[in-house]
């Protein structure tokens, strides 16, 4: 990279490439979408027979090869639109520092560096100093073009840059500012150059028609390099370090070719950028899922095959619809995994609430198929009440997967993310005052009490339900920031969680068994809070003194008794622990439509409950 390959070079001519390329991938969406909406669905109604199934695998093929030329068309444009943007800010420095030059006389040579004419007049001998040459970045060279960097010039005085009293002619040190920058503008144009250039080269597609897990593998390499090539470029233009209203407001301010530009290229993060439209998430995110399951396939490691089973359960229900329809809010592979899944538009719902789910929790196949279920069943009943309303499931941080689940130190790291998400959603939402619910199952309900805690409480939070809750870090309900008359608890009689001992009791009751734990103070028996109304993470939510309404729960199955040795397999069962959200039979339909009243916004259809 010299500096006339750099000044000659335009921008603009990278930005109408990436419009043609992503003028190619809208053309191939609206290809697919022809396909898969209009043709093959039309041949499934009239056609039947070999004949009509063969040409029907050839049109999802046919498909498949268009959606692959939208995602890597759109990644392109992303390259070349970010590196046009990129490069102009040194291409500007550098304009300017040869303009600055012309003006002065100065010569800029093919190298950068600027040779500047005689300047100044020595009092010893009434002539000018001799001008010379500046290298950028390098110091000085005097007239005779040897380096001066470690001796006295021509005229006895140290050279070196940026100093009017070691380099008497005063053009000197102009030149070298300007020679500086050149070399810092051509630097970081080479350093560009060479990025995006690199990503270029590996956007690639295979050889043949076919594609496949391994081709959508590929397609997953490909996002990660154009995302890693354009970090600066991403950090410049999507505002991750801004509150979701203000990123609300950067997506509004796009034009509708950037915003298919970012979803395209970069699918990991507006898919997961909260204040960004819940229909736009889940565009991205269904794309992200499939490089996702794409990167995971054939991961010999019992992790990556979990999570590699929930992004399959999490795909298939997507694939398959639902009614209320289900959305894709966030999907990640970071830590034990990420998943955010939606049922009914929280953009559009008067009503809408937020699900942390608690201990055992982690993206594989029982979520997808069981934790997941509850949002859908909590959007179900709330709809019957009022039908503009969203319940969502939110695996938004690392839930305990055991010991951790005696400290607050999962649920405390992950407030600040759910107030983040929630956040968004009261800047999404088309409502001006949504009519929002913050729901906390188990070790989830410490979660959603540290997040009452964080500066501002809960964004937008209206109601808070707790369910099957071992405590949540306050001792009454109204430092939760909604009132007390909106903080609704649900306590099954034979769930244990709720009866835990404090810590102190399970310390000086235990004796050491099981570490001292709450679950070892448990089954030795008649320990638990005796009345001070302490459980493991404060005050007993269910309690009078808490202060919270206590609504109806069926008591769900009984305990067995303990007989030594088998007291382990007898006594531990958490089923009772587990119904709250699922009006099935031989569970909990009570809980379930209490829950679904709250969050439709109807309190005056709670059953309650005497508090403990």
């Amino acid at each position: 990279m010299d500096h006339k390959t750099l000044s000659g070079l335009k921008p603009s001519d990278y930005a109408a490439a990436a419009d043609g390329y992503r003028a190619v991938s809208d053309m191939a969406s609206k290809v697919k979408e022809r396909i898969d909406i209009q043709i093959i669905k039309a041949m499934q109604k009239a056609n039947e027979g070999e004949a009509a199934d063969a040409a029907q695998t050839q049109l999802r093929k046919l498909s498949r090869n268009f959606h692959y030329t939208e995602v890597e068309c759109g990644l392109i444009s992303g390259v070349l639109n970010a590196f046009s943007a990129e490069i102009t800010v040194p291409r500007k420095n550098l304009i300017e520092a040869l303009e600055e030059a012309a003006d002065l006389g100065f010569t800029v040579l093919p190298n950068g560096n600027v040779t500047y004419p005689a300047g100044g007049k020595s009092e010893m001998t009434g002539e000018k100093y001799p001008g010379g040459t500046a290298v950028g970045n390098n110091g000085f060279l005097s007239p005779s073009g040897n380096p001066a960097l470690s001796g006295p010039d021509a005229n006895g005085l140290r050279a070196g840059p940026n100093s009017e009293l070691r380099l008497p002619n005063p053009q000197a040190v102009k030149a070298q500012d300007i020679a500086d920058r050149i070399a810092h503008a051509l630097r970081e144009a080479g350093d560009i150059d060479r990025e995006y250039s690199e990503a270029l080269k590996k956007l690639k597609a295979a050889p043949g028609l076919e594609v496949n897990t391994k081709t959508w593998a590929d397609v997953e390499y490909d996002v990660d390099t154009v995302s890693s090539a354009a970090n600066d470029y991403i950090e410049n233009v999507i505002p991750l370090d801004k509150s979701p209203a203000d990123r609300k407001d950067w997506w509004d301010g796009l034009s509708s070719e950037e915003r298919a530009e970012y979803r395209i290229a970069f699918p990991e993060i507006i898919g997961n950028l909260d204040g960004v439209p819940s229909a736009v998430r889940d565009d991205a995110n269904r794309e992200n899922i499939r490089l996702l399951i794409a990167q995971l396939e054939g991961q010999p490691d019992e992790v990556s095959k979990e999570k590699l089973e929930g992004l399959k359960g999490i795909q298939a229900k997507l694939n398959s619809g639902s009614q209320p329809p289900m959305f894709l809010l966030g999907v990640g592979l970071e830590g034990n995994g990420r998943a955010i899944v939606a049922f009914g538009n929280p953009d559009t719902s008067k009503n809408v609430s937020a699900y942390v789910p608690g201990l055992g929790t982690k993206l594989d196949g029982e979520f997808a198929n069981g934790t997941v279920k509850r949002a859908f069943d909590t959007a179900k009943g709330a709809q019957q009440i009022d039908p503009s309303s969203s319940a969502i499931v939110w695996l938004g941080y690392d839930a305990p997967q055991a010991i951790d689940v005696m400290t607050a130190g999962d649920a405390e790291r992950g407030a600040p993310a759910y107030n983040s998400f929630l956040g968004g959603i009261s800047a999404t939402n088309d409502h001006a005052d949504p009519h929002v619910t913050a729901i906390g199952h188990s070790y989830g309900s410490r979660l959603v009490g540290a997040a009452t805690q964080e500066p501002g409480g809960i964004p937008g939070a209206d109601d808070i339900v707790l369910v099957g809750s071992p405590g949540v870090g306050v001792d009454k309900a109204e430092d939760l920031g909604v009132g007390k008359e909106h903080v609704w608890v649900g306590a099954a009689e034979n769930d244990i969680v709720t009866k835990l001992p404090s810590k102190n009791e399970a310390t000086a009751g235990t004796m050491g068994f099981l570490g001292g734990g709450p679950l070892g103070a448990y089954l030795l028996g008649d320990i638990a809070d005796q009345g001070d109304d302490d459980i493991w993470f404060g005050k007993d939510p269910a309690s009078e003194a808490f202060g919270a309404n206590r609504f109806q729960t069926l008591p769900g199955p009984e305990l067995a008794q303990p007989e030594a040795p088998d007291v382990l397999k007898s006594k531990i069962t958490l089923e009772a622990h587990s119904n709250y959200f699922t009006p099935e039979e031989g569970k909990d339909r009570v809980s379930a439509g209490n829950i679904a009243a709250i969050v439709a916004g109807q309190p005056g259809y709670v059953t309650r409950e005497v508090p403990r």
